[in-house]
């Protein structure tokens, strides 16, 4: 989808007066070039929906002078249109919105395909957030949750690197290094990911591991009943795995996580955290349970077989973890 130009319509302000012209569709975009914009290719656009003019105020003033286009939205609908229409790179979200509840506007971007998984939500709160807030939060699909005031350039610095990584996964989508179903990594976009990941680990002497997850029946002719599997699995990976996890489809229902700074323990945990989050993120169709394989080096520099050996061995323990029934999750055992 062609982004439409958040840069002229109504006037846009900078030090110094008035420039250019901003989209009628747009309340106010702002660009203020400094260091931080000339490190970038284009500006990245920030779109913030809240009623509360200072608090939107607020972010404005720590963000455009740092490089980054802010488009406001004062409502939810306002909000969603302008998600659909500019495709943002960030969202800001109150929590209170006078037309509707900001968690739900999150889930609603969550499965807007255009914004997607890998676009950073904050939701925002006028006071210091509760733990119950935060895991509300996280469960609608946030990266996080910031209550006023806020920290100017820690929030600058952590958008930044949230940033940064969209721009990569953008970048890799374009590539065709991204299955169009699922929002995941392809079979390619998983083996130059592994490459990276070995390359790191070997030089950092990092664990490094790697875990297969496959339903134990999947109804395969029928293409609906896939497409609701795979994309229900795919999103509850998206919303639990960590950051650093590199997540993508293997085949029909097969998806594999490489998980860095990971040991074989540690990818047994693993496991166990997303099997959790399947069972919690949707139904998924009557009588389906799932197997994985797994495997794992505790020091990627001793043992340098690679990202893409434990794919293949991950996958090879898969197969007998489905074909055994001894346990749901199996070791790769090299017989």
């Amino acid at each position: 989808m062609e982004r439409a130009s958040p840069y002229s319509g109504e006037h846009e302000s900078r030090p110094g007066g008035t420039i250019g012209q901003l989209p009628n569709r747009c309340e106010r975009c702002i660009l203020w070039p400094d260091m931080a914009y000339m490190k970038r290719s284009r500006p990245p656009v920030v779109l913030i929906i809240d009623d509360q003019e200072w608090s939107t105020r607020s972010l404005e003033s720590i963000l455009a002078p740092s490089g980054f286009a802010v488009m406001r939205a004062f409502t939810a609908k306002k909000g969603l249109e302008r998600a659909q229409v500019h495709v943002p790179d960030a969202v800001f979200i109150d929590v209170s919105l006078p037309d509707g509840d900001g968690l739900e506007v999150c889930r609603a971007l969550r499965d807007n395909l255009e914004v997607g998984a890998g676009t950073p939500i904050f939701m925002t709160s006028p006071e210091r957030p509760s733990r119950s807030q935060r895991l509300d939060a996280f469960r609608a699909g946030a990266w996080d949750i910031l209550g006023y005031p806020v920290n100017a350039e820690e929030l600058v610095l952590r958008l930044d690197a949230y940033i940064q990584a969209k721009f990569a996964a953008d970048r890799f989508r374009e590539q065709g290094l991204v299955d169009p179903l699922t929002g995941l990594y392809n079979l390619q976009g998983l083996e130059r990911r592994a490459a990276e990941l070995s390359s790191s680990a070997f030089r950092d002497r990092k664990a490094l591991a790697c875990v297969v997850f496959a339903p134990v029946e999947a109804h395969t002719d029928d293409e609906s009943a896939v497409t609701h599997l795979v994309r229900t699995v795919a999103k509850a990976f998206r919303e639990s795995g960590r950051i650093s996890d590199v997540i993508g489809r293997l085949g029909k229902t097969e998806i594999a996580v490489l998980a860095p700074s990971t040991n074989a323990d540690g990818a047994v945990k693993l496991a166990e955290r997303l099997a959790g989050a399947i069972r919690t993120s949707g139904p998924v169709p009557g009588g389906i349970e799932f197997r994985a394989g797994f495997d794992a080096v505790s020091d990627a520099h001793e043992n340098p077989s690679g990202a893409r050996d434990l794919l293949t061995r991950a996958t090879l323990a898969l197969r007998r973890s489905k074909a055994s029934g001894n346990g749901w999750i199996q070791p790769f055992e090299d017989h």
